[in-house]
């Protein structure tokens, strides 16, 4: 019998972690396979010795991106590749990759490192970024999930405080697209094929999140929107991703961001779709098993 092994964050307490983890273990098993849930912690990562035991393939749920490579290392078949669950987990390499492949995204800016104990206040840089951008516009910090360290700056005195509170951070400026507020559509695509799709919307937020208040219902997507999805998930090389797709010009879809380690428990209990199965699936066609 194949064995998988699971990873998930064992120090974060919130039940939605564990959950991902069964969600993908009850589609392994449908499949034949033995999954083993797996705390990353749980893994002692002696950089000097080999694995006393070791999975045919991992699924790793988690952005402890080390532990990730040392898997990985080890000869052991990791979903998603650690250089993908990397370069999702930040965002400001994220739309590097993205508009180095001419994905539609909002007009973003990377800003510059600037060390705590500095400022480039009076440099005139931050004076292009707002004639560019105009307000409102966002910043967004480089790591953050669930639409936290995400920021809607309306004034300028908003702006130059949120700079200034950012020195030391990595984090990109960003065109705010009123179209889109307060909705968007995730979608989870496996294998360059997209699997399950829902809308978000949220009365009260700038940021259609569940997490933050927003409902999810049912959606059909356009070819368009299909086609930008699968073509965010590929400039990533991400086998497995959340992608989503924010409301531009005359609903023209334009890539928000792209989640390397996307939560299913919401897609599953909008549309049903366990995307679980049709990531052991994909998982088992890479590997030359036999899908049951």
């Amino acid at each position: 019998m194949q064995t998988c092994w699971i990873i998930y964050n064992g120090s974060l307490t919130h039940d939605k972690f564990l959950d991902q983890a069964l969600l993908l273990k009850e589609a392994a098993e449908k499949k034949g396979l033995q999954a083993i849930l797996v705390k990353n912690y749980e893994l002692l990562m002696n950089v000097h010795e080999s694995l006393s035991a070791r999975p045919d393939f991992v699924v790793f749920l988690d952005k402890d991106i080390l532990l990730a490579k040392y898997l990985k290392n080890a000869g052991i078949p990791v979903f998603n590749d650690p250089s993908v669950i990397e370069i999702c987990d930040n965002k400001a390499h994220q739309y590097l990759e993205l508009a180095k492949a001419d994905v539609p995204m909002p007009i973003t800016i990377i800003a510059p490192k600037v060390y705590p104990e500095f400022t480039i206040m009076h440099t005139g840089y931050y004076e292009q970024v707002l004639q560019i951008l105009q307000l409102p516009m966002i910043i967004k910090e480089a790591h953050g999930s669930f639409g936290q360290r995400v920021y809607l700056i309306e004034t300028r005195e908003q702006f130059f405080d949120k700079v200034e509170e950012l020195k030391g951070v990595e984090y990109v400026f960003q065109q705010f697209i009123e179209s889109s507020r307060g909705r968007d559509i995730r979608v989870n695509v496996v294998g360059g094929q997209v699997v399950a799709c829902m809308h978000r919307q949220s009365a009260t937020d700038f940021r259609a999140n569940i997490t933050n208040g927003g409902t999810a219902t049912e959606i059909i997507l356009t070819e368009r929107q299909k086609e930008v999805a699968i073509q965010a998930a590929t400039a990533l090389n991400a086998e497995f991703a959340g992608v989503d797709l924010l409301f531009g010009e005359n609903e023209e879809p334009l890539v928000c961001e792209v989640n390397g380690v996307a939560h299913i428990r919401n897609i599953y209990n909008v549309t049903g779709i366990n995307v679980g199965d049709a990531m052991i699936n994909y998982i088992l066609s890479k590997i030359g098993a036999v899908v049951i």
